[in-house]
């Protein structure tokens, strides 16, 4: 019963992930979003992914851990990736300002 417990917990955080995923795909921005935070949801899931681990308690849930773990990498990649688009278009912003 604890690993289905377990599993619907990693189920409910990941749901939120394949949208944030696609808003940062289309957006092409990282205005409001935050590394540390992307960075420390992911320590906790592997700290959890660890732990299974560490007992020997290698399971199916194992599966959803890596599963949100890959979308949350994927999340992070995407954000590094729009705050250098945002770095450019601030520059090119920056560049147009100075024109008139």
């Amino acid at each position: 019963m604890a690993q289905i417990c377990e599993m619907l917990m990693l189920i409910c955080f990941g749901l939120s992930w394949p949208a944030n995923i696609s808003k940062s795909i289309r957006s092409r921005t990282a205005k409001g979003k935050t590394i540390m935070f992307q960075i420390m949801v992911m320590l906790g899931y592997l700290s959890g992914l660890t732990g299974k681990f560490l007992t020997g308690n290698i399971n199916y849930v194992v599966a959803f851990y890596i599963a949100d773990i890959l979308m949350v990498a994927t999340d992070l990649v995407l954000t590094l990736r729009n705050m250098r688009l945002d770095r450019i278009r601030d520059r090119e912003a920056a560049l147009q300002g100075g024109e008139n």
